[in-house]
């Protein structure tokens, strides 16, 4: 098996040459020898392979003598409603995000959805898994399918007040992969009228790699809200955990902004709550947080350290600026539906525009979007840039966060890809420029 598989908190890689059946099902006894479950939920995305490996999955979970509940095509933030809301000791989504149609992978939670990382539990996993000396059990386990979306649109509906939502024209974009469904019923719910743009579920991924943060993905959802005068637009990857918004003019909404928006009305629902963010993009979200009395904890990104973060801290939100938005509500998990909602009661409550909501941010905090590079010595250049600006206050938390008075960056290896990942933030918009240029130079010499 090819280790290089497992992630720092997650299991991805392209099928059938990284990943396929045999390593699927090693993974999974290797996880019921390590997590001992009894009943375990398990579903998967809309991929073409996801399918085979479903198959492999289950059979090795009733081999381990686990009793197994199919939960069928699923977003990821489905998986953790159910493990959560009906008490299974674990869940499997057969997902691997916004990678492109080629990859798979595994995402494993234990017990009330509580994340399996690097550091809890996905080491070990791996290292049984590369073994694959793992015998089944004499008593099999049982296996059965159920709905569970009724009870998940209850769920999600219940973060807002019905009773406040007024009909909006909005465009939405699953990019083809589960969330359609999901979207669909809670319109129905809540008489919007959609805008429908990539909403069959197909695994080919017929418009290349669902993932919104590339810029290239923006651009028929921007011109479909122009062509249609929509009120606003929201856009999700393949699993749907990220939520993307676009305002009534097309511009994309960077989720800097969307953090600190998401966070005033977190707050005003939970005063004096804490609210865990990542280092990339920082000054906003905290003016946010601190004029609206709460308080803002810095974490190291990633959706399982942000999750294990928010539970030690009891925090009420958790937001990370490649997308991903955490409720204490929602078992201190990621959910890419309830920002969706929590930001259209906003729209309904204020008689507001999402631009008009934004602009003040966009003015204040100027910042560059994020900019990957292929480095083959990432730590090494990461050092470099560490003794050129070594006269700044240095933060090491995630990667090297560097804070001059009127400029600030933060420079990390990614935890998914073999990426060097650059955010940038300034006083005002031209040293935005100036800056990005700079460090652009360094790291591509």
């Amino acid at each position: 098996m090819n280790k290089d598989i497992f992630k720092a908190y997650d299991v991805r890689g392209i099928y059938p040459t990284e990943i396929d059946e045999k390593a699927v099902s090693a993974i999974m006894k290797a996880y019921v020898a390590l997590i001992k479950p009894k009943k375990m939920a398990i579903g998967r995305d809309v991929r073409l392979s996801g399918p085979k490996l479903l198959i492999a999955a289950k059979e090795a979970l009733i081999e381990s003598g686990v009793d197994v509940t199919d939960i069928g095509v699923i977003t990821t933030d489905m998986l953790f409603f159910t493990v959560a809301h009906y008490d299974f000791d674990g869940g499997i989504a057969i997902t691997a995000s916004h990678n492109p149609a080629e990859y798979n992978g595994l995402k494993m939670v234990r017990k009330k959805a509580r994340p399996i990382s690097m550091d809890s539990g996905l080491a070990d996993i791996r290292d049984l898994a590369v073994k694959n000396d793992l015998l089944g059990l004499n008593k099999l386990g049982s296996s059965e399918e159920i709905d569970i979306l009724d009870d998940y649109i209850k769920k999600l509906l219940s973060f807002v007040n019905k009773g406040l939502i007024t009909k909006k024209k909005i465009v939405v974009n699953p990019n083809f992969g589960a969330a359609g469904k999901v979207v669909e019923r809670l319109a129905n719910e809540l008489g919007l009228e959609l805008i429908r743009i990539n909403f069959e579920e197909n695994g080919n991924f017929p418009k290349g790699r669902p993932d919104p943060m590339q810029e290239g993905n923006r651009k028929e959802t921007t011109e479909l809200i122009k062509k249609t005068g929509a009120d606003f637009g929201v856009a999700w990857d393949a699993d749907a955990d990220r939520c993307f918004f676009f305002d009534e003019t097309g511009a994309f909404v960077d989720c800097y902004y969307e953090i600190a928006l998401l966070s005033q009305i977190m707050l005003d629902q939970y005063p004096g709550g804490k609210i865990v963010h990542d280092p990339r993009l920082i000054w906003g979200i905290q003016d946010v947080i601190n004029k609206n009395g709460g308080r803002s904890l810095i974490n190291k990104a990633g959706n399982v350290f942000i999750k294990e973060r928010m539970k030690k801290e009891d925090a009420i939100f958790g937001g990370e600026t490649s997308g991903h938005f955490f409720f204490k509500d929602f078992y201190y998990c990621d959910n890419g539906m309830i920002p969706f909602l929590l930001m259209l009661q906003k729209l309904c409550e204020s008689g507001k525009q999402l631009s008009e909501l934004v602009k003040p941010l966009r003015q204040k905090y100027p910042m560059a979007r994020e900019k990957n590079f292929t480095v083959k010595k990432a730590e090494e250049k990461i050092a470099e840039i560490k003794k050129k600006y070594s006269d700044a206050m240095i933060g090491e938390l995630d990667g090297l966060s560097v804070t001059y008075a009127d400029w600030r960056f933060n420079i990390r290896t990614s935890n998914t890809e073999p990426l060097l990942r650059l955010n940038l933030e300034a006083k005002t918009k031209n040293l935005v420029s100036e800056k990005v240029e700079e460090l652009t130079k360094i790291i591509e010499s």
